[in-house]
């Protein structure tokens, strides 16, 4: 029984009428075919054409009036860029790798991914395709799929986590066997595709699949050594199983702020914990959404880092692991060193450097929250500056990945207490960030260095720097409020 497949008018019919004008067949194929079999929206489609694709596509986008960019001149491959209301869509054309359809689709790497369209709209799918999407399950056409193309064995696990499927075995072998073989991609599609996964739900169990394809030790080498790091109580299991308790406990916090049931499969905090959560914090949802979802230069969201900072808060403690005469392991200065460590690899992997100094920066700082939870008292505004001072907007995922690590740490023997004071903190902090960011996080400056230099006769040089700071800090603690107060408080400096 034929199959039809239902993909959107515009622009297919536009394409079509060009390939016929230049006397080519051309087909939808791959992805667009797959995510319309699965009712999934479409913004970019991938078409095989018998000859002259870069010729079809500079067609395509001076008739759609669009950008026409050559991917591979060799492969005869081109992409067009439509930018209409909404997401801008990208068409990729790409000449027949064969002879003819059936070969071209035999040289492409998951069977859900080797079908077609045909002119009249229905499926061709040598491969079994269609069956194996309605099984929910991820197979490779054939066992040269990842000698071609190395990154397929990270494509499959990023499939596997967009598309909720399962690896079939044999595929799944096939990868283990050749996991050294990652090294042969570019860190930047590696980057890319590690990014995907990391945006993707049930982050934890991912990176499991990660390692247990032997994949990724390829991507960040450094986890290797936590899964021999043991820890002294209050932690219950070694660094790696830790780092994917706090992995999966930082997806659940975004999730429960923003509304949502946790389903996490490996924090194992107890339920009222998440309660706490969302009644302390549920009004910073939205605010909390929004700044996640904002984009750093490099295109990745902020909640894509974050979940990556998580995934390497600890990395320096096998580096700084001592024992006392007790036999309780101390890792002091961990952050430091992971941080250190965490900006390496993020380069090697040509993120961008905003986005490697945010990712140092929650590292770095993610012990921060509990100091300031031990403290007596409330946390007073003078804290709240020096916070954000040293994190800046990093200062909202530091918090939350704290949220996270405390929550991994103790599971079902978390201490409610405890939990009341590291929530009481987390209130504070966001609160100043996101309702009240002129009082202690950013105030509007009273003075300026100019100020300094024309009242108190100073001259330009670090000195008007370390003052005007001074008074930043002052004003934020509310001791200060005005230009007089500000000018009389480097007097008093300056005696």
């Amino acid at each position: 029984m034929s199959v039809q497949v239902n993909l959107p008018e515009w622009p297919l019919e536009r394409v079509r009428a060009l390939a016929a004008e230049r006397n080519v067949q051309v087909w939808p194929v791959g992805g667009v075919v797959r995510d319309a079999l699965l009712g999934r929206p479409i913004h970019d489609w991938d078409f095989a054409v018998e000859r002259d694709a870069m010729g079809l596509a500079r067609a395509v986008a001076k008739t759609l009036r669009g950008a026409f960019y050559p991917l591979d001149r060799e492969r005869d491959t081109g992409r067009v860029v439509l930018r209409r209301e909404g997401p801008r869509m990208e068409l990729d054309f790409a000449a027949l790798r064969g002879p003819d359809l059936e070969a071209d689709l035999r040289g492409r790497d998951f069977t859900l991914n080797g079908m077609a369209a045909g002119p009249d709209g229905r499926l061709i799918d040598p491969h079994g395709g269609l069956a194996d999407l309605q099984a929910r399950l991820l197979r490779a056409i054939g066992e040269t799929t990842f000698d071609d193309d190395p990154l397929r064995m990270l494509r499959a696990v990023r499939l596997v986590a967009e598309l909720d499927l399962r690896l079939e075995a044999r595929t799944a072998a096939w990868i283990i066997r050749r996991a050294s073989t990652l090294c042969r991609a570019s860190p930047e599609r590696v980057r890319d595709e590690f990014a995907r996964i990391l945006a993707a739900p049930a982050v934890a169990s991912h990176l499991h699949m990660l390692d247990e394809l032997g994949l990724l030790t390829g991507i960040v080498p450094e986890v290797e050594p936590l899964k021999e790091q043991a820890q002294s109580p209050p932690h219950r299991f070694d660094v790696w199983w830790h780092t994917l308790l706090v992995v999966d406990a930082a997806e659940g916090v975004v999730r429960t702020l923003a509304g949502k049931r946790s389903y996490l499969d490996y924090a194992d905090a107890p339920e009222r914990a998440w309660d706490d959560l969302a009644r302390a914090l549920r009004r910073f949802g939205p605010a909390l959404t929004n700044h996640l979802q904002m984009q750093l230069r490099g295109g990745r969201t902020r909640r894509v880092l974050f979940l990556l900072a998580a995934l390497c808060h600890d990395l320096g403690k096998p580096l700084t692991c001592t024992e006392d005469e007790e036999g309780h392991l101390h890792f002091y200065g961990h952050e430091r060193v992971g941080a250190r460590m965490t900006a390496e690899r993020m380069r090697q992997l040509r993120f961008s450097r905003a986005e490697v100094e945010r990712v140092r920066t929650v590292v770095q700082a993610h012990l921060r929250p509990g100091h300031l939870s031990r403290l007596q008292g409330p946390v007073t505004r003078r804290a709240v500056y020096r916070f954000f001072r040293a994190t800046g907007s990093g200062g909202v995922e530091v918090m939350l990945l704290s949220m996270a690590d405390h929550l991994a740490t103790w599971g079902p023997n978390l201490e409610p207490d405890r939990w009341a004071r590291r929530l009481a903190v987390g209130e504070t902090l966001l609160s100043h960030y996101f309702e009240q960011r002129q009082e202690a996080v950013a105030p509007i400056p009273l003075i300026a260095g100019r100020d300094l230099m024309a009242e108190l006769g100073l001259k330009e040089g670090p000195q008007v720097g370390r003052l005007l700071e001074a008074v930043r800090e002052a004003q934020a603690a509310g001791e200060i409020c005005t230009r007089e107060e500000a000018l009389a408080l480097v007097r008093r400096l300056l005696a």
